[in-house]
């Protein structure tokens, strides 16, 4: 690292404290998402032609993640309209581009290195098919059923054997009791140095009314998860340099393996 660059990430760091820190910017931030989610806000964005229903900050905070991880498999509970599993695999692609781009060599498109494994409860006709209709496809698994449900379970710990680098992200029901069960369940799949990541974590900190027509909500969501989750695994921590992003889903949800 050249001494500009080291000069540049020491200033950004103290920055960074002093933004995480802020409760005047925080409490903003938090208006703001208060404001926006009723009017469907996260719904409006696209990646690669497929429905993302993320916050963009949400999205750059997955770029930084893959790549400092370098995930070879991804796991994501929770599928929807494909979106978030069309920028991971895209992502992989990147990772891969320029892996190949450092050693002089070429891409093999027909074998795709790095994938995602996506898990859902009910995907919809309509949405597999134009997912796996997608330019990404081949970089593609998906496996349907309940993310807890033993089976699935079963079929993730058989999927996973022989992975270096294994990313979790889990985005299907945000309740605490099924966060939770899917943390403990998905935990050992998670490489050391690699990432647990517990999506929508920031409902604990909206407005208690802002999710009417969902089961989840104050008391009883992944935040809550989370903190009951960490007093039995010491193997993880909070990754709180994602707290940066101020307005995104998942603040305090990066759970970092260290052993």
């Amino acid at each position: 690292m050249n001494d500009a660059l080291a000069a540049f990430r020491t200033e950004r760091l103290a920055a960074r404290e002093a933004l995480v820190t802020d409760r005047e910017a925080a409490a903003l931030g938090r208006q703001w998402m208060n404001r926006v989610n009723p009017l469907k806000y996260p719904y409006q964005f696209d990646w690669l032609g497929r429905p993302v229903i993320q916050y963009p900050q949400d999205i750059v905070a997955v770029q930084e993640l893959v790549w400092r991880t370098q995930p070879t498999l991804i796991v994501e509970t929770g599928i929807a309209h494909g979106g978030s599993l069309v920028l991971s695999a895209s992502l992989l692609a990147l990772l891969e581009l320029c892996a190949a781009a450092t050693a002089g060599v070429g891409v093999d498109p027909r074998r795709p290195r790095g994938k995602v494994l996506g898990i859902d409860v009910d995907i919809r006709p309509h949405n597999r098919r134009l997912i796996e209709d997608h330019a990404l496809a081949g970089r593609i698994e998906m496996l349907e059923g309940s993310s807890v449900s033993p089976d699935v379970v079963a079929a993730v710990a058989k999927r996973v054997v022989g992975e270096p680098r294994v990313l979790v992200a889990l985005d299907s029901n945000h309740t605490h009791d099924h966060v939770l069960a899917e943390l403990e369940a998905y935990a050992g799949f998670v490489t050391p140095g690699s990432y647990l990541v517990a999506c929508d974590t920031v409902i604990a900190d909206l407005d208690p009314g802002l999710f009417p027509d969902r089961p989840w909500g104050h008391g009883d969501n992944p935040r809550t998860a989370v903190e009951q989750f960490l007093k039995g695994h010491p193997e993880f921590e909070v990754d709180h340099e994602f707290d940066k992003f101020l307005v995104g889903s998942n603040p305090g949800g990066y759970l970092r393996r260290i052993a």
